[in-house]
This record gives C-alpha cells, structure tokens and sequence, in this order.
C-alpha cells in the first residue's frame, strides 16, 4: 500500500483541514480528520474550532452534530442557493410541529409520552410528520416499563434552522414561553 505524499508546505492545516471536509461525502469525525492529517485528535478539534471561526460571515459553514463535522451553506444564502437548484420552501411547520421539534430540542432524548405530557395532547401525527421531513430520529430506547422510543433531532434540523449545534439553541426561559408564541412560527422548510 503506498503512503499518501506529504502535503506541500504552503499548504496550511486549515487548507488541508477544508480540503477534507469539501471532498468528505458526509460528516465525519474530529478522529478521522486527524488520521487523514496524520495529526493528533486534539489538534484537529483545534484546527476545526479555528476553521469554524475564519467562516463567520462567510457564504459556509461548519456544521457541528452527535461528534461529527460537516460544511454547509449558510442560512443566509439560502434564497440563491434553492434559486440555482430549483428549490422551494414548500411546507410550513404548524405551531403543534414546532412546539413539538422545540421540546425534542432541549429535552432529548425523550420519549413520545413525556412530549405528550409537556404537550398535553396527543403527539402521534406531528411526530410522524417531523420524521418524515427528516428533523427528528429514533435514538434508542430508554429504560423502563414498554421500553419506548428515544427521539433527539437531525442534522437536517440544524441545517434547517441554521444552527451550527445544539449550543447554538437560544436558552430556555420557561416563563417566557408561556407568555409568547414560539419563535419562527413562519419558518419555511423544504419539502
């Protein structure tokens, strides 16, 4: 097996760390990087925490979820971007989805009974709808009696919503949300 040349000097590691990440057919992990890189794994979640920051105001991201990394367009290109595909934002969440998507946010994983009894209504239709669009997913089981479904969401949630990560979710101020309708009530997704 012959070994992958050394890169050319002049080549950074964040060059060499974004030439990965464009080539890269999903998200990878911070380990894979560094084996790719021949580098140590706490270098290359330096060099991507550095990388993420010369992105700012830039037409990329880096998308961070469950320990993996990708590029992806910004939030704030998306008109151009669904333009030269041919894309439309042609659902709209209903308030019960995101009231839904929203207690999976900051709760996973959770079971489809606690969402229930935040909720107070049944949750069965807007869970179905939430994992056909493909912004939430199974994550296991939890303990217990009937053993039920885990959910926690997707990537394509962060994508949707132009998060980076879960961090980036505003904080959670119970008080408030019982005063005001949840935010992006209008938020349109691709369908």
């Amino acid at each position: 097996m012959s070994s992958i040349p050394e890169s050319p000097p002049e080549l950074s590691l964040l060059a060499r760390l974004e030439a990965l990440l464009f080539a890269a057919p999903g998200a990878v992990t911070a380990q894979q990087l560094a084996a790719a890189l021949d580098i140590p794994t706490r270098e290359a979640r330096k060099a991507l925490d550095a990388y993420a920051a010369s992105l700012e105001g830039r037409g990329i991201r880096l998308q961070r979820h469950q320990g993996r990394v990708q590029l992806t367009t910004a939030p704030e290109a998306a008109p151009w971007v669904e333009r030269l595909l041919g894309l439309e934002a042609t659902t709209r969440l209903s308030r019960a989805a995101l009231e839904t998507l929203a207690i999976i946010a900051y709760r996973q994983p959770v079971t489809r009974p606690q969402i229930n009894a935040i909720r107070g209504v049944n949750s069965d239709g807007v869970m179905k709808s939430l994992l056909s669009k493909g912004l939430i997913e199974e994550r296991g089981r939890a303990e217990g009696p009937g053993r039920p479904i885990l959910y926690g969401t997707t990537a394509d949630f962060l994508l949707h919503f132009g998060l980076n990560s879960l961090d980036d979710l505003p904080p959670l101020n119970l008080e408030e949300e019982a005063e005001a309708p949840p935010e992006g009530a209008d938020t349109l997704l691709k369908g």
